[in-house]
């Protein structure tokens, strides 16, 4: 294993570590192969009966992909790039059709690949440091690493909202949401790490079993506190259910409310390519398989940083630092239909795609 992801097997449970904190545990390709590979090993092997993985440093989960990467090798051409996403792609899946419990610690920061390596876990922990989102729209990308299918599958018209926006969650809304299972508060988090540790585990129903113990015995002594996307959800339906962006900006623009005002503000700071092509993903993604929708999205990252707004988004944000990107076309009215449709057209015959397999 690389030093970036840590492995060790106690009483029955294999853990994973992510050991990037400087990084706030961002992945690299190194640490997506550590992982497949430890996933893989672990399947096979008759005494690990479930997986458990968190992240070092006390401040993230995973806070995503590594975006100064992905800004240096697409300047430079360097096909390790589309490397990168085929198989962080391809990992995600194995997560989500992994037959031991996959249990994930999402404490701290967990955005873009920290969701994608979480929300195919059996059991998806938070705590009151939980801060979840999918922001890739800022950044001039789309909520990928399943992101279309995980969004698209939240009650009514949330997959819009947070697709579009990057809105942060807290527990109580990842709760609400559907993409997160039980809450516990950060110490008790540790505690259940530490009796998981003390124990030996003959299957993975006993160690979800003890899990759920945990965090029964947490449910009405230490609640998450209250759901702002519950109270929202109403405004939220209406809102995001317009045709076009350019219509729910409009919608959301003339709504009137300190929330709709924030929101609009947010709408109009992202990549107007971008918020076309995340709209039109995840309403896609509502009637695909997992395994269809994972392919549309490496299809999508072919043409993002060849053709979208990806390098000068990540330049504006984490390169050059200066928050004014100039996004291509800059207005919501000058984006065409054929520039977002181009996007869902793969540059592969269906035999040849590379996640063919999944």
């Amino acid at each position: 294993m690389t030093d970036l992801v840590t492995s060790e097997i106690h009483g029955g449970i294999g853990y994973l570590t992510l050991n990037r904190p400087q990084a706030l545990n961002a992945l690299s390709l190194e640490m997506i192969r550590a992982i497949t590979k430890a996933l893989n090993d672990w399947a096979a092997a008759p005494e690990v009966v479930a997986v458990v993985v968190a992240g070092a440093g006390g401040k993230a989960f995973c806070a995503g992909g590594d975006i100064r990467f992905f800004h240096k090798a697409a300047l430079a051409g360097d096909p390790l790039l589309d490397q990168f996403f085929v198989e962080e792609y391809a990992l995600n899946h194995l997560i989500h059709r992994y037959a031991k419990p996959y249990i994930a610690l999402m404490d701290g920061v967990v955005m873009g690949g920290g969701m994608g390596i979480s929300q195919g876990a059996r059991r998806r922990l938070v705590t009151e440091r939980t801060k979840m989102a999918m922001p890739e729209t800022n950044i001039g990308l789309f909520p990928d690493v399943g992101g279309g299918w995980f969004l698209s599958r939240t009650p009514g018209r949330l997959g819009e909202y947070l697709g579009l926006t990057g809105a942060v969650l807290h527990a109580a809304d990842a709760l609400y949401a559907g993409l997160a299972d039980a809450y516990l508060p950060g110490n008790a988090m540790a505690e259940l790490v530490d009796v998981l540790r003390a124990r030996q585990f003959g299957s993975g129903d006993a160690v979800l079993a003890c899990i759920d113990e945990a965090t029964a015995a947490h449910r009405a002594a230490c609640p998450p506190g209250e759901s702002h996307l519950a109270a929202l959800q109403g405004e939220i339906d209406r809102l995001f259910a317009g045709a076009s962006v350019i219509d729910i900006v409009a919608a959301v623009s003339d709504a009137g409310s300190d929330w709709a005002a924030q929101t609009a503000a947010m709408l109009r700071a992202r990549s107007p390519l971008m918020l076309n092509v995340t709209l039109e993903q995840v309403r896609r993604a509502r009637t695909m398989a997992l395994e269809d929708e994972l392919r549309m999205e490496l299809d999508m990252m072919y043409c993002v940083f060849r053709h979208g707004d990806g390098v000068e988004g990540i330049r504006a944000l984490a390169v050059d630092k200066d928050h004014a990107p100039k996004w291509q076309p800059p207005r919501l009215d000058e984006v065409t239909r054929e520039r977002v449709r181009a996007f869902f057209d793969s540059p592969w015959a269906r035999g040849e795609h590379p996640l063919a397999a999944l």
